[in-house]
């Protein structure tokens, strides 16, 4: 639909000279000037002069509508039935990770393009397109043409065809209908829910200490001061199939300081084994690696956000987003000398986004 807008009368330019003759030739041109042309001719489309065209472009829409639906489905399939997690050999898993994609996105592709095209075929063929003329009016009408307003607004209602084309209205409710079901599934895939995966982590009693990536048990002798080590737990490679999942949750780092720099809280004066702290890797605000250590100040920096732990103080959150400190790993030696969890995390690792108790 087009609209035609009129356009106001211009008024005499007195920098033209104020003779009433001039000012009335002016006006003259002027008026000659912009005679309204008219609307021109309007030429109908085929499915305005032939039943048979208009059903024919009715039953395109609807086969567009009914693709968005299987493009839907076949998201949700692509989803569902494409299993990558039970493969343990690495590039087996990576191939079937990308078959999953490609199918995901293709599917994905085949409903929005399909629902689009289909909108705007429909428009195209099936609705009105006569032009109208619709002239400038004060910013606030009057309450009869506030009434007629409203009645435009319910012809093109009506004059969309969704009361005497079924097929079309009860396509697009379909198409409409299953394609949020893809956006459920997506959101169920952004990670893992709190109240099961995070509170769980590899690390348990008897749990040996190794470092990452290059393995092998760490010597508590072995740990100078100062220095930060990135460790894992022994037997994480018996995960399978989680392995990658597991990893992420139980990275820890572990730093030794002088004993009488920490200060650890009421029941935790046990968990450091001659100044040597384990603590999360994972910044308590979004997850990302906390991975910068300011030996002189003690300081833990998350690189993402900036959230600076404290480590003289349990890890306390000094500066930036983060609301928790980082969960701390209780440690011991065993008879050997070797560093050996004491016990499990106590808390969730990870953001702290969620309610916690």
């Amino acid at each position: 639909m087009t609209q035609q807008i009129q356009p106001a009368e211009q008024p005499p330019n007195p920098a033209h000279g104020s003779s009433t003759a001039v000012s009335s030739v002016s006006e003259a041109n002027s008026a000659e000037r912009f005679t309204d042309p008219g609307l021109p001719p309007h030429r109908h489309r085929l499915v305005d002069v032939d039943p048979r065209a208009a059903k024919r472009a009715e039953r395109q829409v609807a086969t567009l509508f009914i693709l968005s639906m299987i493009g839907t489905l076949g998201t949700l399939a692509a989803i569902i039935g494409i299993e990558y997690e039970g493969h343990n050999e690495y590039f087996d898993r990576l191939a079937a990770v990308s078959l999953s994609t490609k199918a995901i996105g293709f599917a994905l592709f085949v409903s929005l393009f399909c629902l689009g095209v289909g909108a705007v075929h429909w428009a195209k063929t099936l609705m009105p397109d006569e032009e109208r003329v619709d002239y400038r009016h004060r910013q606030r009408g009057t309450d009869a043409e506030r009434a007629r307003a409203v009645a435009i607004l319910k012809d093109g209602v009506a004059e969309t065809g969704l009361g005497r084309r079924p097929l079309i209205r009860n396509t697009l409710i379909g198409a409409a209908a299953l394609l949020p079901l893809s956006a459920l599934f997506f959101f169920r895939d952004t990670g893992p829910l709190p109240g099961t995966a995070l509170e769980q982590t590899w690390w348990d009693e008897g749990e040996y200490l190794i470092k990452d990536p290059e393995g092998g048990r760490i010597l508590a002798a072995d740990v100078q001061l100062g220095s930060i080590v990135h460790v894992m737990p022994e037997t994480i490679e018996e995960a399978g199939h989680d392995l990658l999942a597991e990893k992420g949750k139980a990275a820890v780092i572990l730093l030794r300081l002088k004993p009488e720099e920490l200060n650890p809280p009421a029941g935790r004066e046990d968990w450091a084994v001659d100044g040597i702290v384990a603590y999360s890797k994972i910044c308590t605000h979004m997850g990302c690696p906390v991975a910068l250590y300011e030996q002189t100040t003690h300081h833990l920096l998350c690189p993402c956000h900036q959230s600076t732990f404290d480590v003289t103080q349990d890890c306390k959150v000094i500066f930036g987003p983060a609301k928790r400190p980082l969960p701390q790993l209780p440690i011991m030696v065993d008879e050997d000398g070797y560093l050996v969890a004491r016990a499990g995390f106590q808390e969730p690792v990870g953001p702290s986004f969620w309610e916690r108790g």
